[in-house]
C-alpha cells in the first residue's frame, strides 16, 4: 500500500501530490439540483418519522425509508447482502437515591439529588450501591504520557470515588504549551474522564462541574435525571464498569474541600501542574441506585458504491440518522423532536452524494454510512468503530455531516478540531476554487471534535474531517451569520422547532455545500493520497501502530 506523506509537506506541494498521484477522472461537475436533497429533509424530519428515536416506531419508518432509497438509487448493499448493521444495545434507566450522605471523623453532611449532583450507572444489576466510600481528588483525571501527564501516578483507587475537573489543564490559555491552549483535547472530554477512571478501577467518578470549561449550564447535566440512556450491550464483556458515574457542582465540590478543611482555589489551582499530587478528601460517600434494564436492537444504515479500479479501499461519509423522538412539550403544545438540521439534513446530503457517486463512481469505493444513537452518546458509530464491517487500515478517511448549512452562502466554513489531520488541507485547496475560506471554530475549548460521529473513527486511527457552516454570510457579513448560528443553538437545537420550514431555508447555500463535500470526496476517491494525522495529534500514533504492519 503506497503512503502518502502530505502530513509533512506544504499546502502548494500537497496539491501536486494530489494531482500527480492520479488524474481527477470523477464527476467534478455533477450538477445538484433540489430535488436531490429537499424531499428527503421533508420526509424525515416529517411528524410522520416521531422524531427518528431508536427502539421505536420512528426508527422501523426511517430505515425502511432509506433502504428504499438506496435501492432507487442503485447503490449495493454495505454489509455483504444488507444495507444494514445490527446494534445492540440496551436502555438503562438509573433512579439515584434522592440524597447522598458525606461524612468525615466528627462530621456529616447530606447532598440532594439533582440540585447537588445527577448520577448513572452502566451497571444492569437492579440495585447499585456505595457505603462509606473514600473521595479522591484526582485532578483533571488525565494520563496523557505525550504531554507528560498522570494524575493517577501512584495511586491506587480501587473502591474509591475520584472526583476531577472538567475540560484540560489548557483550558483559558491563548499560548499552546500546555497540552493544546484553549482549544480542548480528547483528554478534556467528560467521557474521556469516565473512562479513564474505569481503566484504573474507580468505585464511581464525579466530574465537577463548571460552566465555562464545560461548555453548558448544569441544567444540561440535570436533563440526564431518573432518565434513560441508551449503551451498547454490555453481556458478554469482561470490561470493568464503576458502580457510577456523575457530576456534582462546582459549589458542592468546595464545600467538599472546605469540610475536608482544603482551599478549593489552591487545590483547584495545584491540578493545573504536571507535579500535582492527588489527594484524599478524608471523606466518606454512601448511597445507592436502583436500575431497570431493557435490551433491543438498533441498525446501522449502510451502502456502497464500489470503487472502479481499487474497489478494497474506502472513503466513509456519515451522518446519524436518529434524533430524540416524543419528549417534552414546548410553550406551543408540540412534542414531536423533528431534527430538520439535526440531522435530516445530514442524512438528506448524503443520499444526495450516493446519486452523485452512482453517476459515476470514481477509482476508490465510497461508503455511505448512517449510523445509531448519536443523541444517546455516539453509540451507533462506536459500535462500527469496534466491528468496522470495512478494515481500518483499508479505510483512507472518514468526512461526517452533522448539519448542513441553511443559512445562506458563506464565504466559509469552521473547522472543527483545528489541526488534526491533512483532510483540513484538502478542504482548504477545494474552498480556494470557490474563492472561499476556512476558519476555524469559534469556540475550540468546547471540544466539538470529540462530539460527533467522525470521534469514533479518529479513535482507531481513521483520519476525520468534521467543518460546519461558517459565519460570513456572502451578503450580511459574520455579524449576521454569527447572530443566526446563535439563534438555532439558543432557540431550536435539540427541540421540537428544529423544522423544516419552506421557505426558510436557504437551498441554494445547502446544495452549494453539498457539493463541496462531493469535491472533497472526488479528490479522495481518484487519487493515491493517504491522508496522515498531523503532528501534535492525539490520534497519530494510533494509525501508525497498525498501518506500519
Amino acid at each position: 500500500m503506497r503512503q502518502s506523506n502530505i502530513g509533512k509537506t506544504p499546502p502548494f506541494l500537497l496539491i501536486l501530490a494530489m494531482l500527480f498521484g492520479c488524474a481527477e477522472k470523477g464527476n467534478l461537475d455533477y450538477n445538484f439540483k433540489t430535488e436531490d436533497f429537499e424531499p428527503h429533509v421533508i420526509a424525515l424530519s416529517s411528524d410522520d418519522f416521531m422524531g427518528r428515536m431508536p427502539f421505536t416506531e420512528g426508527e422501523i419508518l426511517t430505515l425502511d425509508y432509506l433502504e428504499a432509497q438506496f435501492i432507487e438509487l442503485g447503490l449495493q448493499p454495505g454489509n455483504g447482502d444488507s444495507f444494514f448493521q445490527e446494534v445492540p444495545m440496551m436502555s438503562i434507566i438509573s433512579q439515584p437515591e434522592e440524597i447522598m450522605r458525606i461524612k468525615k471523623p466528627g462530621g456529616e453532611i447530606t447532598l440532594e439529588g439533582f440540585r447537588d449532583y445527577v448520577l448513572w450507572t452502566q451497571r444492569v444489576d437492579s440495585e447499585v450501591k456505595f457505603e462509606d466510600a473514600e473521595i479522591v481528588f484526582a485532578g483533571y483525571g488525565i494520563v496523557a504520557p505525550e504531554y507528560g501527564w498522570n494524575d493517577y501516578e501512584n495511586l491506587d483507587v480501587e473502591g474509591k470515588i475520584v472526583m476531577v475537573m472538567v475540560n484540560d489543564p489548557g483550558f483559558g490559555r491563548e499560548e499552546t504549551d500546555l497540552f493544546k491552549g484553549n482549544a480542548m483535547t480528547y483528554y478534556g472530554r467528560w467521557t474521556y474522564k469516565f473512562e479513564e477512571a474505569a481503566r484504573q478501577g474507580a468505585l464511581g467518578t464525579l466530574i465537577i462541574h463548571d460552566t465555562e470549561p464545560a461548555g453548558y449550564g448544569f441544567n444540561v447535566i440535570q436533563n440526564g435525571w431518573n432518565s434513560a440512556k441508551l449503551y451498547l450491550d454490555s453481556r458478554g464483556s469482561e470490561m470493568y464498569r464503576p458502580v457510577f458515574e456523575g457530576w456534582v457542582t462546582l459549589p458542592v465540590a468546595k464545600k467538599l474541600f472546605d469540610m475536608a478543611e482544603m482551599d478549593a482555589e489552591e487545590m483547584l489551582g495545584n491540578a493545573r501542574s504536571s507535579a500535582f499530587q492527588p489527594v484524599s478528601l478524608g471523606l466518606k460517600a454512601s448511597s445507592s441506585i436502583n436500575v431497570t434494564v431493557n435490551y433491543a436492537q438498533s441498525k446501522n444504515a449502510i451502502a456502497l458504491i464500489e470503487g472502479k479500479s481499487k474497489p478494497d479501499e474506502y472513503l466513509i461519509y456519515t451522518a446519524h440518522w436518529d434524533h430524540l423522538g416524543i419528549g417534552k412539550p414546548d410553550e406551543t403544545g408540540d412534542s414531536i423532536y423533528n431534527g430538520a438540521l439535526d440531522n435530516a439534513s445530514g442524512v438528506a446530503a448524503l443520499l444526495a452524494l450516493g446519486k452523485a457517486f452512482q453517476s459515476n463512481p470514481p477509482e476508490r469505493s465510497i461508503v455511505l454510512l448512517m449510523v445509531t444513537a448519536e443523541e444517546q452518546g455516539l453509540w451507533g458509530s462506536a459500535y462500527y468503530a469496534k466491528n468496522p464491517v470495512f478494515p481500518k487500515e483499508k479505510t483512507l478517511a472518514n468526512i461526517n455531516i452533522d448539519g448542513i448549512n441553511h443559512i445562506g452562502k458563506m464565504r466559509d466554513v469552521s473547522v472543527i478540531g483545528v489541526g488534526q489531520s491533512d483532510l483540513e488541507d484538502l478542504l482548504e485547496d477545494e474552498l480556494q476554487k470557490l474563492g472561499r475560506y476556512s476558519a476555524p471554530e469559534p469556540t475550540p475549548s468546547a471540544g466539538y471534535y470529540y462530539r460527533s460521529d467522525h470521534f469514533n473513527f479518529a479513535k482507531i486511527g481513521i483520519p476525520a474531517l468534521y467543518f460546519g457552516t461558517g459565519i460570513d454570510h456572502v451578503e450580511k457579513g459574520k455579524e449576521y451569520g454569527l447572530e443566526r448560528q446563535l439563534d438555532f443553538t439558543m432557540n431550536h437545537y435539540h427541540k421540537p422547532s428544529d423544522k423544516f420550514i419552506p421557505g426558510e431555508w436557504d437551498l441554494d447555500a445547502a446544495l452549494d455545500e453539498i457539493k463541496l463535500y462531493h469535491n472533497i470526496g472526488q479528490r479522495l476517491a481518484n487519487s493515491r493520497i493517504w491522508p496522515q494525522w498531523k503532528e501534535g495529534s492525539e490520534f497519530k500514533s494510533v494509525r501508525e501502530a497498525y498501518m506500519k504492519r
